[in-house]
């Protein structure tokens, strides 16, 4: 399959990055001199945006002018090219004028365009924009007040449906059901999660509206724990056999057990281990305060205890072998502009796992695809250059 993405940031970038991985060509086309996300933090020390880099991996990189006519015939006729496994286009940015669904699907007429917007009335809106208003930041933290949490989660999971529904809609091309404009607001990501998470349904129901608990598990037992050496761990118990785990690995089963009957709750049960959370908490945490981390893994490990350290980026990388080669997820490779790192394959085990690609630097294949997709010959192609309709070195 052939993907021209028009895009900038997370969502259709991280989309077209995993069809990518499956093996798709993904042609990412920017403005001559990068989108607005060319420059966004974190940067390499030679200004490089590590942020870019890592979403792009895998694709192949064409510079257009397209604010004017000819650069933009250029996009349409890359994104309209004959094919069986093209035709297919990914974008988050405004798809009018010639990025059109009406324009493009007059030349393709069984054009794929899975289109991002912001608001189902297609007005503008962001992750933190729509996180905002979706409840969570009301639920996070250990007060009344809002917490804004880092992980562009609405980006990601707007990523993974926009890849989801183009890999349907080429099925049903396939079929003979013609192509099709997918249409996605980022609020409906967000609208789809909570509803599907019960928090909808909790306050019709039940007039009910969580609150923030802090780094409480909701509806279960789970609480963060201060180690001897200063360290955080996160510890839950779900299952019977979870909280069971939990205190023979502790040797605090029998205090454990005193707590059902001195506070009347039933603790076989979810419900009954949350009620009971800071009693809980008041048993574990002294044995949490008396060992070091490692003291700690050490007794939690291999026992059935669902726990965790909380880590810094740095303690991640540094410390946690699931971040490392030891891990069939990463490969390295070598980023133009960045440096050797770590790269992630597609997450399932899925087509044998290929190797990770490197993002190519901006406007890098603008010649390559022309001529190879398009059919122009050097001579042609050095005429656009001249009139800066194309961006991109020219090949060695």
């Amino acid at each position: 399959m052939r993907v021209v993405e028009v895009s900038a940031f997370v969502a259709a970038p991280l989309g077209g990055m995993t069809l990518a991985q499956l093996g798709a060509e993904v042609i990412r086309i920017d403005p001559i001199g990068g989108n607005i996300d060319i420059g966004r933090w974190p940067l390499a020390p030679g200004g490089t945006s590590i942020y870019w880099a890592s979403l792009n991996k895998g694709k192949r990189s064409v510079a257009l002018a397209l604010n004017t006519p000819e650069g933009q015939e250029l996009a349409s006729a890359l994104i309209c090219a004959p094919g069986p496994d093209t035709g297919v286009v990914l974008t988050n940015l405004q798809a009018r004028g010639w990025l059109g669904y009406d324009t493009l699907a007059q030349r393709r007429p069984d054009l794929i365009m899975a289109e991002l917007t912001g608001n189902p009335d297609g007005s503008s809106a962001v992750d933190y924009t729509v996180n905002c208003a979706s409840g969570f930041p009301t639920a996070t933290g250990a007060t009344e007040e809002p917490v804004n949490h880092v992980l562009p989660a609405w980006d990601v999971a707007a990523g993974l449906y926009l890849t989801t529904a183009i890999l349907a809609a080429d099925r049903m091309r396939s079929r003979g059901r013609g192509g099709q404009r997918i249409t996605l607001a980022l609020a409906d990501v967000m609208l789809a999660t909570v509803a599907n998470l019960g928090y909808v349904a909790d306050v019709q129901v039940n007039g009910d509206s969580r609150g923030a608990l802090g780094n409480d598990l909701y509806g279960a037992f789970g609480r963060d724990f201060r180690t001897a050496d200063g360290r955080s761990v996160m510890v839950a118990a779900f299952s019977n056999r979870q909280w069971r785990a939990l205190g023979e690995a502790t040797g605090l089963a029998a205090k454990l057990e005193l707590i059902g009957p001195l506070l009347d709750v039933d603790m076989t049960t979810e419900g009954g281990r949350f009620e009971a959370r800071d009693a809980i908490a008041a048993v574990l945490a002294p044995w949490f305060a008396a060992r070091g981390l490692s003291e700690v893994r050490a007794a939690l490990d291999g026992r059935g205890v669902l726990w965790g350290p909380y880590q810094s980026f740095q303690q991640l990388v540094q410390e946690d072998a699931r971040c490392s080669p030891a891990n069939p997820l990463f490969g390295e490779i070598d980023q133009p502009g960045v440096g050797r790192v770590l790269a992630p394959r597609f997450p399932p085990g899925l087509l044998g796992r290929p190797a990770p690609q490197p993002a190519p630097p901006h406007g890098s294949d603008t010649e390559a695809v022309l001529r190879s997709v398009l059919g122009l010959s050097a001579r042609e192609v050095d005429g656009l250059r001249q009139r800066r309709v194309i961006g991109g070195a020219p090949p060695a």
